[in-house]
């Protein structure tokens, strides 16, 4: 009777144990807020006691602008520090329009001459889709340029049976970029159609702020592998360019007073010209003269081979390898791949709208700015860039740096694309950089454009167990399902899905082995299942509250003034 008694105690003491334990934290909190005014009271010297400032007990404010940019997207700074600011954005965006021809054309049979002209052809084209996206696409400032997405689709191409008889390695090179050209080509279709048809526009509908953290967040966070991992392979130029980038622009500015931003602003110039001069002074004083060929490739200034075999003059033109070629596989790979670039460029232009101080983008604009990467990836065809493009995330990065989110700065950079491309000697010198050096630059940018994402958490209820489960669901297998695709292709050279056809294994491996692409996803997808209509809370725990106003591109007049485009020209896409 007695043990009956106590087990009947215990479990009613466990049922009230939560709401006893409010009470007295409730309570306590409620008596330590009476005791400070009282002392406030007897410090004021029995006079009236000051009111209680409340705001140290409130959350920080929403903001739906990222208030401290110096300047947004329409308010350009000063002539000289605006053409600076876009030749740093020409530096950063050099990274990838340099690795990625340094990994691709040695497996295409081609030599340092082929690697010179393929890098000035993505910095033209790159220049050329710069343009259209600030004048006719989203108008932010978005430079756009190669991606690393289509990177495996490419090389499934190089790797296919009908060019491995080819002995001269200059005819291989060439059909083998006329094959990327003509995939190219036809996987531009893709975002064509579903940007300027509006389709996008009908799907990022349901995208919410909740939705929004787990694409955005990953959009840079899921590029781990190209910051630190590259830095390490020399590690004495890799490093001290990581620590002087932070301590430019996070140190130096609050010791500093006044208003004059000019460490903050310009760090990547300052950072990156006394590391190189470092670099060289190791490679001339013969620091690695007895080292292996990767740590010498990695670290000297003198191994790019792309300044002596870059020519003074050169006008990129379309179809300067020949008529691009065509096959039905390798243009589906490409569609897939083409299609996970439109998923990571989608969190990368979110991402760019908030640090340019902009409004959130509406579906239609967004849909507008896919079309016209679809044209961009049209013109890589065309041109012949072996590779696809997409929003450059490092680029994005940049805009937080620097606090300058001016259109008119990213323009001045696609004019220096276009002009360094052109004169190619002078574009070399640049593209010479080692690589360590452009890794340490990234793990900045890709770590602020992840932050971005998870600014987005200000607008959710963090205390739902929805909210909880749709964050930490889609980032834990965001990043743990590409994980398991890369580490099974770099064990066993080929991915999960193995079948006899190259190209669909493309098809299922390429997009799950993408972080964005994965989180993005299932983001999108709990969040649209788990919502029920009738409930208005779900509707505020997701933040669909705060973005109801830029629905529609009219709705908000920020949203005209900093999207709408010249000429009057909106009413030629029905997108918007």
């Amino acid at each position: 009777m007695l043990i009956n008694l106590a087990k009947l105690f215990l479990r009613n003491l466990l049922l009230a144990g939560c709401s006893s334990i409010f009470a007295d934290s409730m309570s306590a909190l409620s008596e330590r807020v009476k005791r400070s005014r009282r002392r406030r009271s007897m410090a004021g010297g029995g006079g009236a006691a000051p009111p209680p400032k409340q705001e140290e007990l409130q959350p920080h404010p929403v903001k739906e602008q990222l208030p401290s940019i110096s300047y947004c997207i329409t308010s350009p700074p000063p002539w000289p520090e605006a053409i600076l600011l876009g030749f740093q954005h020409y530096l950063v965006m050099l990274g990838t329009t340099v690795l990625i021809p340094a990994s691709l054309v040695p497996q295409m049979g081609g030599g340092n001459e082929e690697k010179a002209k393929m890098i000035q052809t993505i910095l033209f084209v790159a220049g050329l889709n710069t343009l259209f996206q600030t004048l006719f696409g989203t108008r932010l400032p978005a430079v756009i340029g190669a991606s690393y997405t289509f990177v495996p689709t490419t090389i499934s191409i190089i790797l296919a049976g009908r060019y491995s008889n080819i002995l001269n390695p200059q005819e291989k090179f060439e059909k083998i970029m006329r094959g990327t050209q003509g995939a190219l080509i036809v996987s531009s279709t893709l975002q064509i159609v579903v940007g300027f048809s509006g389709l996008w526009r009908n799907v990022t509908r349901f995208l919410s702020p909740l939705s929004a953290v787990p694409l955005v967040a990953l959009s840079g966070f899921g590029l781990y592998e190209l910051g630190f991992p590259v830095l390490a392979k020399c590690v004495e130029i890799g490093l001290p360019q990581l620590i002087l980038l932070i301590i430019f622009s996070q140190f130096i500015p609050h010791m500093i007073r006044g208003e004059r931003h000019v460490f903050d602003r310009f760090a990547v110039i300052f950072s990156v010209i006394i590391v190189w001069v470092y670099a060289h002074l190791l490679t001339v004083g013969g620091a690695y003269k007895n080292t292996g060929p990767k740590t010498q490739q990695s670290c000297r200034t003198d191994r790019a081979g792309i300044i002596g075999a870059a020519p003074w003059i050169r006008f990129p033109y379309p179809f300067q390898w020949g008529a691009p070629t065509f096959d039905a596989g390798e243009s589906f790979a490409m569609m897939a791949a083409s299609f996970v670039a439109l998923v990571e460029s989608t969190g990368a232009f979110i991402a760019v709208s908030r640090y340019a101080s902009a409004t959130p983008l509406p579906p239609s604009i967004l849909s507008r700015g896919v079309g016209w990467q679809g044209v961009g990836i049209l013109a890589s065809g065309i041109f012949g860039t072996g590779i696809g493009s997409s929003v450059a995330v490092e680029n994005a990065g940049l805009l937080a740096l620097t606090r300058v989110g001016s259109r008119r700065v990213v323009q001045i950079s696609a004019g220096f694309m276009i002009f360094f491309s052109i004169l190619g000697k002078f574009g070399a010198v640049f593209a010479s950089i080692p690589a360590p050096i452009v890794a340490a630059l990234y793990c900045l940018f890709f770590a602020y454009v992840g932050s971005a994402g998870l600014g987005f958490l200000q607008f959710c209820n963090l205390n739902s167990f929805r909210t909880k489960f749709i964050l930490g669901f889609s980032i834990f297998m965001g990043l743990s399902i590409p994980q398991y695709f890369n580490e099974y292709t770099a064990v066993n050279g080929y991915g999960p899905v193995h079948t006899g056809a190259r190209w669909f294994n493309d098809m299922i491996n390429v997009p799950f082995s993408s972080e964005a692409f994965v989180a993005g996803l299932l983001a999108l997808f709990l969040d649209a299942m788990l919502h029920h209509k009738k409930d208005s809370a779900t509707k505020r725990d997701r933040g669909m509250h705060w973005w109801e106003r830029f629905r529609s591109f009219k709705t908000d007049t920020r949203s005209e003034e900093f999207y709408s485009l010249p000429f009057n020209l909106n009413k030629f896409f029905p997108s918007v």
